[in-house]
Order: structure tokens, then sequence, then C-alpha cells
């Protein structure tokens, strides 16, 4: 079987943004391919201590896996969750993946460049995260990893990576799927982005200091369809799909068709001709609502125990894989 891999940092509360653009995404992708594929979903709590915690980690991750079980995660033989930090070879690869890496590649990478603009010093994990996700991949010879387009370079990064340590000592690692497939496997035209609420050139982000920019999963559903509400549009008085020129009304039928779970294009023709945009954003935020009052419902109702057995069940599964392919490349190295 073929693996598709994915996980979601847990350092912090999910928007809407990480809901319908990588969580949702890959609830689905995982019900319908799990008769024909391995399907890992780990919680990056790795990834998680690069930037500040938002809250407990330990509680954040398990509130996590309760959204990816509210979602609709149907768990069974070839569905995975796990935390990474209890899989040691994710570190260990790392760091033999760190000496076949160059400084040039690493430092090209418009991520870190991104989260380390305007800082004096930023500490060397952001520098060094694509190198962890690459191991995250590897160590599970994953051929499809669902993601967000802000991920897409580092795909290529880890292909480049497996490439050069295979020329070098053997076809060992399995290469990912080039961008293209990614994204033909997903099943999107392009990688999905929720926008900023406020400022719909940027993506949705828990990090910015607006409320009224984000919708947080934890948000009252009433106030979440206020956000909607007095969401930013345009003055263009037509309700038209154009991220390039209408980024704001884009974003809201891109919202409406997730929520909904229809075809971004059925949504589109349905609102073609429309110039009310106070109507489509009742619409919108009643989508929200509805959608927000569910998930919630459901999410309160998985107890903790639940999960921490389910995280058990998977890390004894992750550490035996992970552990196989770690000897193989220590063995390439000469260190076993």
């Amino acid at each position: 079987m073929k693996t598709i891999l994915t996980g979601i940092r847990a350092n912090s509360e999910l928007t809407l943004g990480n809901y319908l653009g990588a969580l949702l995404p890959m609830v689905r992708l995982a019900n319908k391919h799990s008769s024909e594929y391995q399907v890992n979903i780990f919680v990056p709590d790795l990834h998680s201590i690069i930037s500040e915690i938002d809250g407990n980690l330990q509680e954040n991750t398990i509130k996590t896996i309760k959204y990816y079980l509210a979602a609709g995660l149907k768990i069974n033989d070839n569905v995975h969750i796990y935390r990474q930090s209890y899989v040691p070879a994710h570190s260990e690869l790392c760091w033999i993946l760190n000496c076949i890496a160059t400084m040039g590649e690493t430092s090209r990478m418009i991520q870190y460049k991104e989260k380390s603009k305007g800082q004096e010093s930023s500490n060397v994990g952001i520098f060094d995260y694509p190198i962890l996700m690459a191991a995250d991949i590897l160590l599970y010879d994953a051929t499809y990893i669902p993601l967000g387009e802000d991920q897409f370079q580092h795909i290529e990064l880890t292909r480049n990576l497996a490439m050069r340590f295979n020329n070098r000592f053997g076809e060992i690692f399995t290469i990912p799927a080039k961008t293209a497939d990614q994204v033909k496997f997903m099943g999107v035209t392009d990688g999905i982005r929720i926008r900023d609420l406020l400022n719909p050139e940027k993506k949705m982000s828990k990090s910015t200091k607006a409320e009224n920019s984000k919708i947080m999963l934890s948000d009252e559903p009433e106030r979440a369809a206020k956000k909607i509400m007095s969401a930013t549009t345009d003055s263009l008085g037509k309700v038209k799909f154009d991220m390039f020129n209408q980024p704001g009304i884009s974003n809201l039928l891109q919202i409406e068709a997730l929520v909904n779970d229809i075809p971004l294009q059925d949504v589109v023709s349905a609102w073609a001709g429309e110039t009310s945009y106070g109507k489509l954003k009742e619409k919108v935020a009643k989508s929200v609502l509805e959608m927000l009052t569910d998930f919630q419902e459901k999410s309160s109702n998985i107890l903790d125990e639940e999960v921490l057995h389910l995280l058990k069940m998977g890390e004894v599964y992750a550490n035996t894989v992970a552990n196989e392919k770690l000897l193989e490349v220590q063995k390439a190295f000469g260190l076993r």
C-alpha cells in the first residue's frame, strides 16, 4: 500500500481556515482512500515548539485529535494517529538529513524568510523545520502529503533530499509525488487557502491579533457569524469568484462551498449575476453558524480517554514502521 501522510500543529486553537483548508479535506481524503492506502495523521508537536505555545501542548494535542474525530474521521486498520515526539526516529532522521542538506537550499525556504523577517535572531528550529518535515514524510515512504500551498516548497525539498540520498546509497526512500500530482490527488485545482476576513490579501492566521480577522473553532457560533457579516469585500458590486481582483468575495464563496461540501463551481454558478454582497454574507454566516454548532457539540462528546487510547495504538504502529526505515538509513551511513 502507498501512504498518505499529514499533520496539523497543536500550538494553539485552530482557525476555520485550518479546518477547511487542511483538517476537513484530510478527513474526507482519509475516509475515501483508507481501503487502498495507509493513512498517517500525526500531531507534529516537535514542530509546535519552534514558536510560542498558546495554552497547554498536551491539552491542545488531545483537542486537535477530537477535531479530526468530530469532523468524521473513521479509524480502521489503515488509519493511524500519533504524536511526532512519541516516535524518536523523527528526530534522528532529521539529524541525518541535515548532513546531506545544504545551507543554501534551506535558507531559500519562503516560510523561513517570512517567520524570521524583522527579527534580530530566530531559533534554529525555524530554519531547520523543513528538514524535520522531510523526515516525517520519508520515514513512512509517504507518496501523498495533503497540505496548503504555502508548504509546496517543502515537498520539493523533501523530494530533492530523498533523490540525493538514494543516488548515494540506493533506493531506500520513496520519492513523494510532485506538487502538481499532490494537488491533483487532493482533488483541488490549487492549494486551499482561506483568507483573512479583514485583509483577504493574506491567509487566515492563528497569530493575527485582530480577532475579527479570523474565526476560531472555539468561537461562539453567533460570534463567528458576526465576523462573516463584517468581512471586507470590495466596491465592484458583482458576486464573482476572482481571487486576484475580488479576494474577499471569492473567500466567502470558497467558505460557503467547503462548509457545505459543495463543489466550488456549483456555488459560484448559483451566485452568478448577484449584486448584493449582504445576501451572500448572510448565507455564509448562516452556514458557518450551523457548522460550528454541530461541530462543537460532536467534539465535546468525545472523551480524552478515547483519544489517548487511539494515540497509543497509533504510536505502536508508527514506531514499528519508522524504526525499520531508520535502521536502513543507519546501515547506509555505517552507523549500524
